[in-house]
């Protein structure tokens, strides 16, 4: 790294070199936008309301088997803390929950059962996929990868893809269709879908590491024996940045290195408790992930934060499980599995169950939130500079229904949306709709995308 200043700017893509090692800078005030003859050089993503406080990220979690909508819903204009957004309450006034959306592409259409696998592979596509357990796999591009195509350019990762079971790359898994579905959820193209990773560690190198040669690789080798911190090679040059910036920078690099740091030393612990305790019998661990699920959710949420205040990536997706989990959850004192709940067949205490695995899943990405909102990024925040979707392509797992479904979006986009507001839509609105709209807020100007009709204009501050 040389020439950190020109014209007492620094570029936002600025790394921090090592061996083997490519430390992305989170955002500083020194990182303005040059300026030539008085216009600002703006990068994809970002509109002039939000130069001055950071890039606008996206990111989109699915929940399987869809939820226990009497503890979802809303009534009026008015958001609510209903049971299932609890964990959300104090970030209420940045969340919508959006009534009437629908998801027609994981109908049936004619094809049977199979609504599981329909509800994953459709929920970012839009579209039906075609039903086979063979090779002749055939879905839409997920909206994911429209964006990373547009601005993932201006980052070191077009988009990162993430989740705590592994993609399959074949197989039979629901009623005819290829796992393929069930465990996908981005599409770069309509044949080919982009596996997510499931391992911390690696996700961690992917984000920090850079190209090495043989050489490098063997020292990189030598130094994970003796534990050495990723920092402790890229000292000379973090210096070297220190003694060129303000007070206030310096306090941003300081948080966002030990955050690293605190990273490292939490994926050594879940290392050395794996080697210490045996697996969980009715739940297999694939190799190099935490046993524990919430300790193995929080560091692939904890490695999305840094990959968004570093700039690494400003597209993320995270499937918290493969389609139709049936996953139990004893930590929780649940015992029986997620999907099996999920057919309630109307039991009170089935859906007392399924809606305390639903509060769960909302408390382990309240703490996500929460780690967004307390990034500062100028006068805003990160989570205000984001539009995070999290929702279901299922309503009622009882039903299989794939209209008025449980979908939520937090943040503003840099304040391009409006927020805090129960958005009751016309009947099987496309959930395709709010895609545009999202589309719209990050500059990608299209007619349409998938099976869209429209925008959701009252959502966009300028309407």
């Amino acid at each position: 790294m040389s020439n950190f200043l020109r014209n007492h700017r620094l570029s936002r893509r600025t790394v921090l070199r090592g061996i083997g090692t490519c430390v992305a800078l989170p955002l500083l005030d020194i990182m303005g936008p040059p300026t030539f003859g008085g216009t600002s050089t703006l990068l994809a993503g970002e509109s002039n309301d939000n130069v001055s406080t950071g890039p606008v990220r996206f990111a989109f979690f699915y929940v399987p088997n869809g939820m226990h909508m009497p503890d979802w819903n809303q009534s009026g204009k008015q958001l609510l803390s209903t049971p299932i957004l609890k964990p959300l309450e104090k970030h209420l006034k940045s969340v919508n929950v959006y009534s009437g959306l629908a998801l027609e592409g994981a109908e049936a259409g004619g094809d049977g059962p199979g609504d599981h696998a329909r509800s994953v592979a459709a929920f970012l596509t839009g579209t039906r996929p075609k039903k086979t357990d063979g090779k002749a796999i055939r879905n839409g591009v997920s909206i994911d990868q429209v964006m990373a195509q547009h601005f993932g350019s201006v980052s070191r990762l077009p988009s990162l893809e993430l989740g705590t079971e592994p993609s399959a790359p074949a197989g039979r898994c629901d009623s005819g269709y290829s796992c393929v579905y069930t465990s996908n959820l981005s599409w770069r193209t309509e044949t080919s879908p982009v596996a997510k990773e499931i391992d911390p560690q690696a996700v961690f190198d992917r984000m920090f590491g850079s190209a090495m040669t043989k050489t490098d690789r063997d020292m990189l080798a030598q130094q994970n024996q003796r534990r050495r911190s990723i920092l402790d090679m890229v000292a000379d040059e973090t210096r070297q940045l220190q003694y060129q910036l303000g007070h206030v920078d310096r306090q941003k690099l300081d948080e966002y290195l030990y955050s690293i740091h605190e990273l490292e030393k939490r994926l050594q612990r879940v290392e050395a408790l794996d080697q210490a305790e045996p697996d969980v019998p009715d739940f297999p661990r694939p190799a190099g992930t935490p046993r524990k699920f919430e300790e193995h959710v929080s560091l692939l949420l904890d490695m999305m934060v840094l990959a968004f205040q570093a700039d690494v990536t400003r597209v993320s997706t995270f499937l918290l499980s493969n389609a139709g989990s049936n996953r139990s959850y004893r930590n929780i004192g649940i015992t029986d599995g997620h999907h099996d709940l999920s057919h309630h067949g109307n039991d009170p205490s089935k859906q007392e169950q399924i809606s305390k695995i639903n509060h769960f899943h909302m408390t382990l990405f309240a703490r996500f939130v929460d780690r967004l909102a307390e990034i500062k990024e100028n006068e805003s925040t990160m989570l205000d500079n984001s539009i995070i979707l999290y929702g279901s392509g299922i309503a009622d797992g009882n039903r299989h229904n794939h209209y008025d479904l449980p979908i939520m979006t937090i943040g503003s986009g840099g304040n391009s949306i409006v927020t805090g507001q129960h958005f009751k839509l016309p009947k099987r609105t496309p959930l395709t709709n709010l895609y545009l709209t999202m589309l719209e807020v990050g500059g990608v100007k299209l007619d349409s995308f998938s099976d869209s009709n429209g925008l959701i204009p009252r959502l966009l501050v300028r309407s």
